[in-house]
């Protein structure tokens, strides 16, 4: 697609969101590093390990949709500047329990559900704001901008950063957490953007009746609809994969720890290239074809990976792979915040986000038999299937790549910030 793409100007409200984004970035990685570091020292029973990870992710499957509906209804900045400080209270009375001596296991998986949750409203109400705070035509850098500072924090600088405050005590990164998540809070509550206009509920409007009007305008919309599809069928092959690799590095390459952590180094590395190269990309070939051909090269990098037998190569494959990975996410989410009108962003998000995540707990399980029966290599070629049949799904969608729906009104563009 043709034609300049605007940056978005860091002053204004994007500059505030950004920081409290990376922020958050940079506590999520200590927190996500540090649980199941926690968790081994608790029990060594592999399924409570693993219950604390699937209670991670639950609440998308039964919350996700009603905190798209409720990001619609409410202002998104006060919603997200509410949901960090009740997060940073919850993280730092966790951060107290262990520092006392008080932790468990039960404990470990009611804070993983509980925060969860509230993430269903956040990443909803963060998608529907994103639109308020910088123009349509440079909503694609804008997310590049954001989600690249996110990889920083959290690959980069928060998981090298978690032994070091390991040893200061168990509860150190916990209690670092807890405060990202309070200055998070104080940063977009400083934002001073008025509410997109909204139109007024009809009389008796409920949650059921307004989370199906989000998910009825995905459906009817083409693209966002081969996009969530393509994307359903990706997650359950990334749910094989993220399964598995460990046992592909540290089995069938014997690379150890150390080749483990290169392999997640790769990714993030890649991830960083492509926030950077997607806007050049983007210009060339339009966000559409943009996402198409992040997943045929990640299907070519992923039959790599299921056949390498050296960790340079896969080393390389999963560089790759990430890069192309950031230029899929960062597409298919400016692509559904230009295709959906700004009262009903919240819920098509929650819409796309929770159909696109259910089969992740399936390929998991798809990997970890595959893993059994065939060899560490086979999760990723049955990963690499999904991808093509995710690229096959979008096939129908992309043909001309497709225009940006215009604004109805005012409805689709949000106020400037004041």
């Amino acid at each position: 697609m043709a034609g300049e793409v605007r940056a978005p100007a860091w002053r204004g409200g994007f500059g505030r969101l950004w920081s409290a984004s990376v922020l958050s970035g940079f506590g999520d990685a200590l927190r996500a590093a540090a649980l199941p570091l926690l968790a081994v020292s608790l029990t060594d029973d592999p399924l409570l390990i693993a219950s604390v990870t699937a209670c991670g992710q639950l609440p998308w499957l039964l919350f996700g949709l009603i905190g798209g509906a409720v990001a619609d209804r409410v202002d998104q900045r006060r919603a997200m500047g509410a949901v960090d400080a009740v997060r940073g209270l919850l993280v730092a009375g966790f951060a107290m329990a262990v520092a006392l001596g008080h932790a468990s296991i039960a404990l470990l998986i009611t804070l993983a559900f509980a925060l969860t949750t509230l993430q269903t409203l956040f990443d909803n109400a963060s998608t529907a704001l994103l639109p308020a705070l910088v123009d349509r035509e440079a909503l694609g850098v804008a997310n590049a901008r954001l989600m690249t500072g996110q990889r920083i924090a959290g690959g980069l600088v928060g998981a090298p950063v978690v032994p070091l405050l390991l040893a200061a005590g168990a509860a150190v990164p916990f209690a670092v957490d807890a405060a990202t998540f309070l200055v998070a809070a104080a940063l977009v509550t400083s934002l001073r953007t008025a509410p997109p206009a909204r139109e007024p509920r009809a009389a008796g409007s409920t949650l059921r009746r307004e989370i199906t009007d989000g998910l009825r305008h995905l459906g009817r919309d083409g693209p966002l609809r081969g996009l969530c599809v393509a994307t359903a069928l990706c997650n359950i092959g990334m749910g094989a994969q993220l399964a598995t690799l460990v046992v592909l590095v540290t089995g069938r390459l014997d690379a150890g720890p150390a080749g483990y952590a290169a392999a997640g180094l790769a990714v993030t590395l890649g991830s960083l290239a492509g926030g950077l190269v997607n806007g050049r990309l983007v210009r060339r070939v339009g966000p559409l074809r943009a996402v198409f051909l992040a997943g045929a090269v990640q299907s070519g990098a992923l039959v790599v990976m299921g056949t390498v037998r050296s960790l340079a190569v896969l080393v390389a494959a999963l560089a790759v792979f990430g890069l192309m990975g950031m230029v899929w996410n960062v597409n298919t989410t400016t692509l559904m915040q230009q295709r959906s009108p700004a009262h009903l962003l919240g819920r098509v998000s929650s819409a796309f986000r929770t159909l696109a995540c259910a089969g992740v707990p399936l390929g998991a399980l798809l990997g970890g038999a595959v893993a059994g029966a065939w060899g560490p290599g086979a999760p990723s070629l049955l990963t690499a299937a999904f991808f093509v049949l995710a690229v096959a799904a979008l096939i129908p969608a992309r043909r001309p790549d497709v225009p940006v729906v215009a604004p109805q009104d005012d409805t689709a563009t949000g106020h400037p910030v004041r």
